[in-house]
């Protein structure tokens, strides 16, 4: 099959032929018909995490069941089905809770394993993680789901539990960040969006924000306490840097919820928070970390009756190829929403 590897870290990526896959004990391999091109793949590009080289990445994907592994009850060839980026081990405590997204022995294509970057992936513990795809979502919705949307959406009604009428500032406008602003005002909260690029902040408006405020040009904390009166009820870093992080936090009115979406690499895994703020004030920082699958159907069933549609935050498909020259430049670039690779594209 043809895929995308990482021979090295922070060096050029190449697509060249490997071997297919097989279905492991309680797996599948799924047919790639799209996967999604995120910052996450970025940082393991670039070495913020630990993957063995030689790698493929990709971790937002939807597809076709071509092969079943022994002891696989719930599915078969020819489902079409995607899977949260967070695979839990279906064993542990924390996945018969319903929680594999913080499974301690989970497994996430794209990072503890080959990804979704080649026309074929493994995924493991199928029964606890596969999810199928309703007839009326395409490939492209479904792996839009897989990290950024899930994410926002589990962020918003899991975590911080968004209320209607409720303010929310979210700062990024990238693929979750414009997933949390679709979220946010399907379940009629006021959104505010914080961005750098014009392009960006169009697309938030475009999605139903209120307000729209550039970063780097403004107190962003001091223009969402005026227009909100007091401050926001939940705040959300959608990019994950020190600075956008504190503007959230500190846009927040008094017992509002933080929610970091966004990752923060470090060099000593410690990020600095205005926590003299939290304390005073009674603020709540949340973490969100992906959604399980056994949450999917509740939101699958949004998407299938079209009030929430992550089709519209697909900006541009591509190759396998094209991607590849794109990944590096993920760190400088602020796209306007998702770019999909089709794998099956020449």
């Amino acid at each position: 099959m043809r895929a995308m590897i990482m021979d090295a870290l922070a060096e050029p990526l190449e697509v060249r032929e490997v071997p297919e896959p097989s279905a492991p004990a309680g797996g599948v391999v799924v047919e790639v018909h799209a996967t999604g091109l995120c910052k996450s793949d970025w940082h393991a590009w670039v070495g913020h995490d630990d993957v063995a080289l030689p790698h493929v990445p990709g971790h937002e994907l939807a597809g076709i069941i071509v092969e079943v592994g022994e002891g696989v009850q719930r599915w078969s060839v020819g489902d079409r089905v995607t899977v949260p980026f967070v695979m839990g081990c279906g064993a542990c405590e924390w996945c018969r809770g319903g929680n594999a997204q913080v499974c301690p022995d989970q497994q996430q294509p794209g990072f503890t394993q080959w990804g979704s970057f080649a026309e074929r992936v493994v995924l493991r513990a199928a029964d606890t993680n596969v999810v199928r795809i309703p007839d009326g979502v395409s490939f492209e919705a479904a792996a839009a789901l897989g990290c950024r949307f899930a994410t926002a959406y589990r962020a918003l009604t899991g975590r911080a539990r968004v209320q209607a009428g409720e303010w929310i500032t979210i700062v990024g406008a990238g693929g979750v960040g414009l997933s949390a602003v679709m979220i946010g005002v399907a379940l009629g909260a006021r959104v505010i969006v914080v961005d750098r690029t014009p392009a960006a902040l169009d697309a938030a408006r475009r999605l139903g924000a209120e307000h729209t405020l550039v970063a780097g040009e403004t107190d962003i904390a001091a223009a969402v306490h005026e227009i909100t009166g007091g401050g926001s009820h939940v705040s959300v870093d959608a990019v994950g840097s020190a600075q956008t992080a504190r503007d959230a936090v500190l846009s927040l009115r008094r017992r509002g919820r933080h929610v970091q979406i966004g990752l923060l690499p470090t060099d000593d895994g410690l990020t600095a928070m205005p926590m003299a703020r939290v304390i005073a004030w009674e603020l709540d920082l949340l973490g969100s970390h992906g959604m399980a699958a056994v949450d999917y159907p509740e939101m699958l069933s949004l998407i299938d009756s079209g009030a929430l549609r992550p089709q519209e935050l697909i900006e541009r498909v591509i190759g396998l190829g094209e991607a590849a020259a794109l990944l590096p430049a993920m760190d400088a670039a602020s796209p306007a929403g998702m770019t999909m690779i089709d794998p099956r594209r020449a």
